[in-house]
């Protein structure tokens, strides 16, 4: 005869005690989560609150509801020129990044040259640098080769500081690819631009726009870059940083409630666009 090899059932006090114990491991873990998540929205619930408070003053409690800091933003040119100053800076310098850290990653894939580790390493100095030593930099570079500072400027700064980030989420999703799909697409006749749109791209997509997000909502909010690069033209982060002597007033509360609304349509467009991913991929 031979010996049974499944286990003997545990007593029903075991049960229990073990049933006990596993809850208890799961409430103590939600209520850990829901800490760190108060902790981490709850200032932007605040900012969001204030956004809507009668009075000008941030006390508690609020005097009543009102909008009119949001009509008073949008009939603030500075602001409203500040904004778009930073939509284009965030916009471009994410296409100039995407540009130039796809080339970049592909070749880290793909090719073996000498110097290939350092290239690796050096591509994430940048990111890696204090914004004041990176600004600095960019600032002693073009006043070298003689440019006038202005958001064209900014952007080339950006972009420098961000190719790190689209590099190495590129790079990463590439080297899950497996090899086989670049080699049946030359086997049936396809050159590398073809292979690239129809076979790479698809598969890489979601990382593109996840770099891409990323690189923008980093760019719109840099400060330490943008305060040696920039000209006349202000961003919105240096328009906030220069009326903060006054302190925080409800229509740069307007305007915060205003970018956490955009962040959350970006966020939702991006967990769209995964979704539908991995469900052509099954």
């Amino acid at each position: 005869m031979t010996a049974s090899t499944t286990n003997p059932p545990l007593p029903t006090k075991r049960r229990n005690r073990v049933a006990r114990t596993r809850l208890a491991a799961d409430s103590g873990f939600v209520v850990i989560v829901s800490l760190v998540m108060a902790f981490l929205y709850t200032p932007i619930l605040i900012l969001v609150i204030y956004s809507f408070n009668d009075n000008r003053t941030l006390t508690w409690p609020l005097s009543g509801f009102t909008t009119s800091w949001y009509e008073k933003l949008f009939s603030n040119d500075q602001l409203l020129t500040a904004i778009g100053n930073s939509f284009y800076v965030a916009s471009c310098s994410t296409v100039l990044t995407l540009l130039v850290g796809v080339p970049a990653a592909l070749a880290l894939h793909r090719f073996k040259f000498p110097g290939k580790t350092v290239f690796r390493r050096l591509l994430l100095l940048p990111i890696a640098l204090p914004g004041i030593v990176t600004g600095i930099s960019m600032l002693n570079m073009f006043k070298m080769f003689g440019f006038n500072l202005s958001l064209e400027t900014v952007i080339i700064g950006h972009a420098t500081a961000l190719l790190a980030v689209v590099v190495t989420q590129v790079f990463a999703r590439l080297q899950r690819l497996p090899k086989s799909l670049s080699e049946a697409s030359s086997d049936l006749g396809a050159g590398p631009l073809q292979t690239f749109i129809y076979v790479t791209l698809p598969n890489i997509r979601t990382a593109l726009i996840g770099a891409g997000l990323l690189s923008f909502v980093l760019s719109f909010d840099e400060i330490p870059v943008t305060f040696f690069l920039t000209g006349r033209d202000n961003t919105l982060p240096m328009y906030i940083y220069s009326t903060m002597r006054r302190g925080v007033t409800p229509e740069i509360n307007a305007v915060g409630t205003l970018i956490v609304l955009t962040s959350l349509v970006l966020i939702a467009v991006s967990v769209i666009f995964t979704v539908r991913d991995k469900t052509g991929r099954e």
